[in-house]
């Protein structure tokens, strides 16, 4: 059953009107703290009505939100609790909710570098150590691929913050080919993760297309105030849709690639399509299949299909395929 804010509210408001003993809560004193509640919380002047706290009541003392709380009636006019321990905010946490905790305790953790979340560290420290004191030997059930030696994960919330206040930056960078860094202007649009690696996404001063800077290549990150900042309506989906990972040959056309899969991998690719325009052609007996997706040829797409070695073969475009057997040569010639 879904729950609203209000709801939430009620609940606790009643809950905390019955742990204290030291006043008889009749239903009117109980719908009075509700309405008083919600005009503290929500800014909502009305006044709660007779059959909502009764059926709050009566969801408290049930079992479907796990509460199960202990509310009687005394002097047929007073509610308490039987139990004058209970509180509906100290239930033991069941062992399915034990997992959820800790699955979304890490998933969480994997932003903690943005600053949009640093409202909820304290939060998802709370939680962590509940977690911790209730259940040490709970081993996780998902496990998110991460990197903490990543470099350049500590500017993340930075180049975050200068994309949405869109100001422009001058960042000191040095690409893997390079021999020292250089200083680039650089107008950022959007930050972009692929293959666990980040990527500052945008427009270098005075150039017309899109380029991509690997985060861990940046060196420093300083703020051009001077500089204009150029907002282009950067549309990302439209923008990489036609390719696979981040390298965009922005003055080529998608190209139809087709590529033979043999049995062993036919299911894998047929369950997780390459692409979004992966179109099954042909079927074969031995459980083999032809497929064909229609994206821009780059270095991203030239490793995905080398990743399967001989499970794959491509079959056109003719350029791509001579790409692909020159590498693969060079790679038996290393074993020679």
């Amino acid at each position: 059953m879904a729950l609203n804010k209000n709801a939430l509210i009620r609940y606790k408001t009643i809950d905390k009107c019955l742990q204290n003993t030291n006043q008889q809560w009749t239903l009117e004193r109980l719908i009075e703290a509700c309405s008083d509640a919600l005009y503290e919380y929500e800014g909502k002047d009305t006044t709660v009505s007779k059959r909502t706290v009764q059926l709050d009541i009566q969801m408290m003392r049930s079992d479907k939100l796990g509460y199960n709380a202990p509310i009687v009636v005394y002097d047929r006019k007073y509610y308490r609790y039987d139990d004058s321990d209970f509180s509906i905010t100290d239930i033991p946490i069941t062992e399915n909710d034990m997992n959820v905790l800790s699955e979304t305790v890490e998933m969480l953790k994997q932003f903690k570098d943005f600053s949009l979340f640093t409202e909820l560290g304290g939060i998802i420290q709370r939680l962590e150590d509940k977690v911790y004191t209730e259940k040490t030997k709970n081993k996780s059930i998902i496990h998110m691929d991460k990197n903490e030696n990543l470099k350049g994960l500590h500017f993340l919330d930075e180049l975050y913050q200068a994309i949405l206040k869109k100001v422009v930056l001058n960042l000191s960078y040095k690409s893997f080919k390079a021999k020292s860094a250089s200083l680039i202007t650089f107008h950022p649009y959007i930050l972009k993760e692929f293959n666990n690696r980040w990527f500052l996404i945008g427009k270098r001063n005075e150039a017309k297309g899109i380029s991509n800077l690997a985060l861990d290549r940046i060196i420093s990150i300083d703020y051009d105030f001077k500089t204009s900042y150029v907002d282009t309506n950067f549309d990302p989906d439209q923008f990489y849709k036609d390719v696979i990972g981040v390298t965009v040959n922005q003055g080529e056309r998608p190209t139809p690639i087709r590529l033979y899969l043999n049995a062993y991998n036919a299911p894998y690719v047929i369950t997780k399509p390459l692409h979004h325009s992966q179109i099954l052609e042909q079927e074969n007996l031995d459980g083999s299949i032809v497929i064909t997706i229609i994206v821009k040829i780059n270095f991203e797409l030239e490793r995905l299909l080398l990743g399967f070695g001989d499970s794959l073969e491509v079959i056109q475009p003719k350029r791509l395929r001579k790409r692909i057997k020159e590498r693969l040569e060079k790679g038996v010639g290393l074993y020679c």
